[in-house]
């Protein structure tokens, strides 16, 4: 088996800045952005996803996140801002859309390793012998993966199936509740770093599962737009800054180090959010960067 991946950090560069945020009401000069198309493969058209859950993930974080992924393609007319409105700048990308639609789901609740090595994680994206798929590897709040919150907060890259010409696409995101919610289910959690802010309520009641829905929001647009380091991306190919990982830390406008910017709020529970999805769900999604105008853009 072959890999060929890169590490998405999500929002640990953004923590980086956090000791150079300007004063509070001040906004962040914004530099220009350009993320180069590459000339490589997209991914379009419809695209399933499977999910492998590895460790205890009770039902309902379960269905939080497979209605997150559902909510992407979700047919127009519900209540905007809208998870699918969101994930209609991918289209802006070259190639048009594509259509993510939840595919096979294997709970591994049974598990003796609770520290994942790179190795690992590419063993169990290949579990599904789906060439035409994202495999999804979801890791529970008691599982430790190498890298975890010290330089990343979940990973896209692809794999090459033994006797296979094409390569699938894979990702990774953690539950960082037990171990760095600071680093990687910020704003959720005041930040390990930079002014203490007071945290925004998360829209789902649960700060590991919100987390990580803003990772594999950012993972899902990074990897349909960047599948195999040469699609849209910025810097090197080995660290690239991509569609929404080049707008780190951005949730609505205003925002700038420190301060994820004005977002809307539930009247009756207090929590923040910018996305409404299938089955009633709010979500906080992060910025994605937009080719036509080479901003950042965001739903509020």
């Amino acid at each position: 088996m072959l890999s060929n991946y890169h590490f998405a950090t999500a929002l640990i560069l953004w923590f980086a800045l956090l000791g150079q945020n300007p004063a509070v009401g001040a906004q962040v000069e914004q530099q220009p952005l350009v993320l180069k198309y590459h000339n490589g493969e997209l991914l379009k058209g419809r695209i399933t996803v499977n999910l492998l859950w590895y460790g205890n993930f009770a039902s309902i974080q379960r269905s939080i996140i497979v209605d997150f992924i559902n909510s992407l393609s979700s047919s127009p007319g519900g209540p905007l801002p809208s998870v699918a409105s969101w994930w209609k700048t991918t289209e802006k990308y070259k190639g048009g859309s594509s259509a993510l639609v939840v595919g096979k789901q294997i709970l591994h609740q049974t598990y003796s390793l609770k520290y994942l090595k790179g190795t690992h994680l590419l063993s169990l994206a290949s579990t599904f012998n789906d060439l035409s798929a994202i495999n999804v590897i979801l890791t529970a709040k008691d599982v430790a993966v190498d890298g975890f919150c010290s330089s990343r907060c979940g990973t896209h890259g692809s794999t090459r199936p033994v006797n296979a010409t094409a390569r699938t696409a894979y990702i990774w995101v953690g539950n960082s509740e037990a171990q760095c919610p600071g680093q990687c289910a910020w704003p959720f959690h005041q930040p390990i770093y930079g002014p203490q802010t007071t945290p925004l309520v998360s829209p789902n009641g649960d700060v590991g599962v919100d987390g990580m829905i803003i990772n594999l929001a950012t993972l899902l647009a990074g990897t349909v737009t960047n599948p195999f380091n040469n699609g849209y991306f910025q810097g090197p190919a080995t660290a690239p800054l991509e569609a929404v990982s080049a707008c780190t830390g951005i949730f609505g406008s205003g925002a700038y180090p420190g301060d994820p910017g004005r977002v809307l709020v539930d009247r009756t529970t207090g929590a923040s959010y910018n996305a409404q999805g299938v089955n009633g769900r709010k979500y906080l999604l992060p910025a994605m960067w937009d080719p036509q105008t080479s901003t950042c853009k965001t739903l509020v």
